[in-house]
């Protein structure tokens, strides 16, 4: 088996900008409007989003929070943090940093609410980014993530050993290609309460 490559080598500048575009598209914006209501972030919150890439839901949080919040977009990848920042260069209550979830540059308790989509599986040590994740979120405080169980994708082809091939391939680029299954209890063995799960 291969060494999946890292998210950084993954997301180059064209990578990042075709990301862009895919989450420019209804199914997507919808499946963020969703992911947005269940952080239900409100007025005046500290909101960070875990990689951020093109900075669309950081956007959706500043909206949220308003001025009298901040939201903090993290990255690992340069060229997503550029998109993102022109994105919101608008709104003064946003700021960006490159980061690894490893390593979260912020203060215990730093956070009312976090939200990270299809983040964690491309993290090779998820425990100790999960904990990571918890040290910075308040108490009482949230946190959404969304990730894949990419057994679950479901490809009409005429060719099924083709299409095995395909899924297969694709696992390899992540670390953690089927993280749903055991997020929960991840998430709870790193501090997380009332954990829950959504489809």
């Amino acid at each position: 088996m291969t060494t999946a490559p890292s998210a950084e080598e993954q997301f180059d500048e064209k990578a990042s900008q075709q990301l862009e575009a895919v989450y420019l598209t209804p199914d997507v914006i919808e499946q963020r409007e969703r992911v947005m209501a269940l952080l239900a972030p409100r007025t005046g919150e500290r909101a960070l989003d875990i990689g951020c890439g093109p900075g669309l839901t950081t956007e959706g949080l500043a909206r949220a929070v308003g001025p009298s919040g901040s939201v903090l977009g993290i990255d690992i990848a340069q060229p997503m943090l550029t998109i993102a920042a022109r994105r919101c260069a608008m709104l003064t209550q946003v700021a960006f940093k490159r980061c690894d979830v490893n390593a979260l540059a912020a203060a215990d308790a730093s956070f009312d609410v976090a939200l990270a989509s299809q983040v964690y599986e491309y993290v090779e040590d998820i425990d100790g980014a999960l904990r990571e994740l918890a040290r910075v979120i308040r108490p009482g405080g949230r946190a959404v993530l969304v990730d894949t169980d990419w057994e679950s994708a479901v490809w009409a082809s005429s060719d099924e050993r083709r299409m095995r091939r395909v899924l297969e391939t694709w696992n390899e680029h992540i670390p953690h290609p089927q993280l749903p299954r055991t997020l929960k209890r991840r998430m709870e063995s790193a501090g997380f309460r009332g954990v829950q799960v959504a489809v």
